[in-house]
């Protein structure tokens, strides 16, 4: 499966478990990566909350971001009234999901995530949309 694919299928994942889940709805914003314009890879909300999320899925131990990615979540969050997320998943692991604050900035000022970084301080699903 190639990267694209693997993405796709675990926006289209998170946006399952957000649908499952009562009073939330979700939608993946196709293209997300490639539009002009800022954009995340999920949108949820429900009548209390809008959420705007950048998904990760990864095999390794990290997971890097770049500072292009966090500014586009940044600036669409703000312009909509949503809340920006990180959401990642680490092979054989639930989703994990960070505020722009909780992550660590790299030397080439990019961001990255780690597994203890994310059991640290990265909320669960059901914490997330408590």
């Amino acid at each position: 499966m190639n990267l694209k694919a693997k993405g796709t299928n675990a926006e289209r994942e998170l946006i399952k478990i957000f649908w499952n889940t009562n009073r939330w709805s979700a939608h993946r914003i196709a293209g997300s990566g490639s539009s002009h314009f800022p954009s995340p890879d999920v949108i949820a909300g429900n009548s209390l909350r809008k959420l705007a999320i950048e998904c990760k899925s990864t095999k390794s131990i990290k997971q890097y971001i770049t500072s292009e990615q966090i500014n586009g979540l940044r600036e669409f969050s703000k312009i909509f009234g949503a809340e920006p997320w990180i959401a990642v998943r680490f092979n054989n692991m639930d989703w994990f999901f960070l505020t722009l604050e909780d992550l660590k900035e790299t030397e080439g000022n990019n961001f990255v995530i780690s597994i203890p970084l994310a059991k640290n301080k990265g909320l669960s699903f059901e914490q997330l949309i408590q």
